[in-house]
């Protein structure tokens, strides 16, 4: 089913959302990969705040390439999700409520989005310059110093992904190769 979504989103509407929705996203999401998570963690580690109150935001697993002139951002492919897999909890603790990257998640994440009541949403990977004409700002707001790491916030116009895991820990991954089974 598509629909539509303003982001940041509450728990409300996130729990509208079922696997293997396709859903466009308007609003405001923020990037971090591996770095710029590794970094978070130590910063709660060692009982400092985070550079952005991700309570209730969405993290766009995205090292984007350089934009060229004229452009907002270069291209902004998801990478693989499974990198901050071991941060991702943590993150869900503080009030994280939406993750877009591409592929698999540990059982400890699929955990923590139900009982966060989170959702995790894939990209298509290899369709980044698509994905970038979607991105009407972006701006570095954290951690400069990591380059294409660096924690940026975009504003997005119907950004598209689908549901992968929603707040019941519905797994589409799961269930598409079970329903393929099935054709057999």
């Amino acid at each position: 089913m598509e629909k539509h979504l303003n982001v940041p989103a509450n728990t409300e509407e996130l729990a509208e959302l079922k696997s293997g929705d396709y859903v466009y996203l308007t609003g405001t999401i923020y990037t971090a990969r591996d770095a710029a998570h590794k970094r978070m963690y130590e910063t709660l580690l060692d009982g400092k705040e985070l550079p952005v109150d991700v309570k209730g935001q969405f993290i766009y697993y995205l090292g984007p390439t350089p934009a060229r002139e004229g452009q907002v951002i270069g291209s902004a492919g998801p990478t693989t999700s499974s990198r901050m897999d071991k941060y991702t909890p943590t993150m869900l603790d503080q009030g994280l409520k939406g993750m877009i990257g591409k592929g698999k998640r540990s059982s400890e994440v699929i955990e923590s989005i139900k009982q966060n009541s989170a959702v995790y949403f894939a990209a298509v990977g290899g369709a980044g310059a698509l994905l970038s004409k979607c991105i009407k700002e972006a701006e570095v707001i954290a951690y400069d110093d990591l380059g294409t790491e660096a924690i940026r916030k975009l504003r997005v116009e119907n950004f598209p992904v689908i549901v992968v895991i929603d707040n019941q820990g519905n797994n589409l991954y799961e269930t598409a190769v079970e329903n393929f089974k099935k054709l057999k």
